[in-house]
């Protein structure tokens, strides 16, 4: 039987996680969660597992915390935001396996991050990241030719750069396949979003931002494919459901019988795969520059998306406007010489004042 904690078991990712372990009793013990403020959720997840107050964390210090002191196998990780970083560091020190579904913290500390990690040690909980690792299975490290992320086109696939200039708040949190939090469906309609997840490829695989591409599948039925040397192209395919890649990260390489139901073969199915338009979706191109420039350029493209994007949803500022402040932030910056915890901190508190600046002059 396999420990687990789970940190933000009260949001999407978390409560998920936990429906698994009921399902899979005596694959799972729960050993810790922790929540940011749903105090009366995280008491009864404390009463139901038989978690002592020492076994549960309030706020991502405490978690962080929480993820150094308690033993467990797995620590899945379901904060969301770069706030998420220090309980990332803080498992891979301890040595328990991270099933990571906080992409931001693996983003923003990239090599303080992958530096401290053993080989295998992350274990990505994004259904595309979760897809290209099973895909990555099918070959030898050096016949892989290019990672391929699908993209379901969120709410404005197909929209011209015009057309995405009057769009609502509404419009944009209508995501077309998932049902997610609001900041993730803002990111996916931006498709900031995906240019994180390049990002977050290029630190889990080892493979150049040059050879991570993207393709538009609607159907989210692919998940993400490996292209190798000879032409292969190995693609992982299952219904829209989470709870696949958690319950392979819970166990990795293993996987649990009945996790979710199979793709009904009986049916007819037609996918589609079409390019991304990078002219109008501008986040694909900055986080490919981010990648290139490295260093705390990741951590500023993630901090200024997040301050914009709470900009949109309080209505100060419009959808393309989230994704040109990202862009003046970065050109704005001036990173360190080398990378460090202190670095990526101020850099990240620098990025968030400087896009607020960009929404008050837009405001006023």
């Amino acid at each position: 039987m396999r420990s687990v904690i789970v940190l933000g078991s009260t949001g999407s990712v978390g409560s998920q996680a936990l429906d698994l372990i009921r399902q899979f009793p005596d694959r799972f013990k729960i050993v810790g969660l922790s929540a940011n403020t749903s105090t009366e959720l995280l008491e009864q997840q404390r009463i139901e597992f038989g978690l002592t107050g020492d076994e549960v964390a309030l706020g991502a210090d405490e978690a962080a915390k929480l993820a150094s002191d308690i033993d467990a196998d797995v620590l899945v990780h379901g904060i969301s935001g770069s706030a998420g970083l220090a309980a990332t560091l803080a498992a891979l020190e301890s040595g328990k396996t991270l099933a990571l579904a906080n992409k931001e913290s693996l983003i923003v500390g990239g090599e303080l991050v992958t530096n401290i990690a053993s080989p295998g040690q992350i274990v990505p909980v994004d259904s595309e990241h979760s897809a290209l690792a099973q895909c990555l299975r099918s070959g030898d490290e050096a016949e892989v030719e290019k990672l391929i992320l699908t993209a379901s086109g969120g709410p404005f696939r197909g929209f011209s750069a015009e057309q995405l200039r009057s769009v609502t708040i509404e419009q944009a949190l209508k995501h077309p396949t998932w049902s997610m939090g609001r900041i993730i469906t803002i990111n996916s309609a931006s498709m900031v979003n995906k240019g994180l997840e390049m990002i977050e490829a290029q630190l889990l695989f080892g493979i150049p931002i040059d050879r991570i591409a993207i393709t538009v599948h609607p159907q989210s039925a692919v998940h993400s494919m490996v292209e190798y040397s000879d032409g292969s192209v190995i693609a992982q395919c299952s219904i829209t459901d989470m709870k696949l890649p958690l319950a392979l990260a819970l166990d990795w390489p293993k996987r649990q019988p009945g996790a979710v139901a199979p793709i009904d073969w009986t049916q007819s199915h037609s996918w589609e795969f079409e390019p991304i338009d990078e002219e109008v979706f501008k986040a694909i191109p900055l986080a490919r520059e981010v990648a290139l420039r490295g260093l705390t350029f990741p951590a500023v493209y993630n901090a200024a998306n997040e301050q914009a994007v709470e900009a949109f949803l309080a209505g100060q500022i419009g959808f393309v406007e989230i994704v040109s402040i990202i862009d003046q932030v970065i050109e704005q910056h001036n990173p360190p010489a080398s990378l460090t915890l202190e670095g990526v901190l101020e850099s990240e508190a620098w990025a968030r004042l400087t896009a607020d600046s960009l929404i008050a002059q837009r405001i006023s």
